[in-house]
């Protein structure tokens, strides 16, 4: 093992590997030689961060601008302010979770000290702040053997509202007229919705984002996900402006979740600090150097060279999960995809047309290798069945159907939406005219009206409805010219309000039925769609139904 440690730009990172396993040419390992000969002292020796412990307190100075105090008895971030301004809101603190009350808080410094790393520890959580000096960025990561007893777990920086004032639209609650729906969506004067669950990005486009004010912005860099849950297209809370300016890193939560929830080291992930820019995304790979619980070192890699049966107008995401971490990657128009700094194990690959899985396959990850996968071709693609009839794309999304691409920005009984209906389709109109969304308690029935020849009526036929997610066990109740067809059992779905929240992502599944011949008409034929289930509902909007992805006759 070859233990030594570099210092470079501001930080000192401990490298404990082996050479083989990081496969370091002899090339870069002479270029770091020639770089650390030839660069003057004065430009690679590390800038100093400076810690006061005042018993209570951990002050922390950058010496850039930067200064931010953590509480000593639980880990609470008090204070945070950018030259001089406060940007900590002060009726509540900036935390992990919802505060966690008490803590064993300590702190210490790299021998340059240009590093401080604070470790905020409990029985089950521990929680992780980090500087470097010149540098206006708190890295963060959290480490869980338990999920919080809140149910949820995420970093909340609560920002100061009368300075950050430049803030997502979306979920902007501040001047409300009142709740819409629960305590957590509101509407305005004019008739428009917001929320702290709308405007939100999926998992696979988390970057950095963040708000701004005069001459100060604070920005969410939201770093690895691979211990989160719900997969590459699951969407949660990012923002919310109300008395405070509130900044979120959400690792979970049982928003919509459709998997179990992730042991281990979340992140890393960071605050990062500017006059009002938007930053890059920092680089996390120092704090490999950190010593934090559960950072694993040893990765490897898959390859795929390629995909048959791809369908040129979409795009195609590869993913990777199981019970300890998930990954993904976006697909080449050859189907080719790169998937890096996997945690070793074994896989489940699925491969994603829009956010509808059309293949899977189990694959395996070592450390310090690669998997190559040659060539696979799509085999449980819905769109391939020749069809009488079909409404809708089968992509795992209603994005093209009736107010589909306006479920994550606003909630349905938005002033700006178009009625919902109920709705009378024809076949062959125009595919947004048909409902994203089937309420029982708001626009049933759903009727389709389509013809079909003496030949096409002489014969039965598959009806297939496709959903992303369904509320209140809602399923489909149909008949065809006045038949009943079967009622289906119910989806499994996540116990959440799904599409008025935000998100149309749950389990998709597809109800089947084979339709007699006797049911049909030569010529004009009706079919109506009714959601059905064994609870009660809520109201006109929490009321069983689901989201549409297609809809179609075989």
């Amino acid at each position: 093992m070859v233990h030594h440690f570099i210092e470079e730009n501001g930080g000192i990172g401990l490298m404990v590997e082996t050479i083989s396993r990081r496969s370091i040419s002899m090339v870069l390992v002479f270029a770091l030689l020639l770089t650390t000969l030839f660069i003057p002292t004065s430009t690679v020796q590390a800038a100093t961060v400076y810690v006061t412990d005042t018993g209570s307190t951990i002050v922390v100075n950058t010496g850039t601008g930067l200064e931010y105090t953590i509480n000593k008895s639980n880990g609470d971030m008090i204070s945070c302010k950018l030259n001089g301004i406060e940007l900590n809101g002060q009726s509540k603190p900036s935390h992990i979770g919802s505060g966690l009350g008490s803590a064993t808080v300590s702190w210490s410094k790299s021998p340059s000290g240009s590093t401080v790393l604070i470790t905020v520890a409990t029985p089950t959580l521990t929680h992780y702040y980090s500087s470097r000096g010149g540098e206006n960025i708190i890295y963060m990561a959290t480490y869980i053997t338990a999920q919080p007893a809140v149910g949820e777990l995420r970093y909340i920086f609560r920002g100061n509202g009368s300075v950050l004032t430049n803030v997502p639209a979306n979920s902007n609650i501040r001047n409300n007229s009142g709740a819409v729906e629960s305590s957590d969506v509101f509407r305005l004067a004019n008739g428009q919705t917001v929320s702290k669950y709308y405007g939100n990005d999926q998992a696979k486009d988390l970057t950095i984002r963040g708000v701004t004010g005069s001459g100060v912005g604070v920005f969410m860099a939201y770093g690895n996900r691979e211990k989160s849950s719900g997969g590459p297209f699951f969407r949660d809370i990012q923002f919310q402006s109300g008395s405070d300016t509130e900044v979120y890193n959400y690792m979970n939560s049982g928003h919509a979740q459709t998997e179990g929830w992730r042991m281990g080291l979340h992140g890393p992930y960071a605050l990062v600090f500017t006059t009002g820019s938007t930053p890059a995304v920092p680089d996390f790979s120092w704090m490999s150097g950190l010593g934090l619980t559960g950072w694993v070192s040893s990765r490897g890699n898959v390859v795929l060279n390629g995909l048959f049966g791809m369908d040129s107008g979409y795009t195609y995401t590869v993913g990777f999960a199981n019970s300890n971490a998930q990954y993904w990657t976006a697909a080449s128009s050859s189907g080719s995809a790169v998937k890096q700094g996997m945690i070793p194990g074994n896989y489940t690959m699925t491969v994603y047309k829009g956010e509808l899985a059309v293949y899977t396959e189990s694959v395996t990850v070592q450390a310090g290798s690669t998997t190559t996968l040659n060539s696979r071709s799509i085999n449980n693609d819905p769109s391939t069945a020749p069809a009488i009839w079909r409404i809708g794309n089968w992509d795992g999304t209603p994005r093209e159907l009736l107010n589909g691409q306006t479920i994550p920005i606003r909630h349905p009984s938005d002033s700006r939406n178009p009625s919902w209906g109920p709705v009378n389709y024809a076949v062959g109109s125009a595919t947004n005219k048909f409902p994203a969304i089937q309420f029982r308690g708001q626009n049933s029935p759903t009727t389709i009206t389509f013809n079909l020849s003496a030949s096409q009526a002489s014969t039965s036929h598959v009806l297939r409805i496709g959903i992303t997610t369904a509320y209140n066990n809602g399923r489909p109740s149909v008949t065809v010219n006045g038949n009943s067809l079967s009622n289906p059992s119910a989806s499994s779905q996540p116990n959440s309000r799904s599409f008025t929240i935000g998100t149309y992502r749950g389990n998709n599944h597809t109800f089947t039925w084979t339709i007699p011949a006797a049911y049909f008409n030569n010529g004009a034929n009706t079919i109506t769609i009714t959601p059905i289930s064994g609870s009660s509902d809520l109201g006109p909007w929490l009321s069983a139904g689901w989201v549409y992805d297609s809809v179609d006759l075989l």
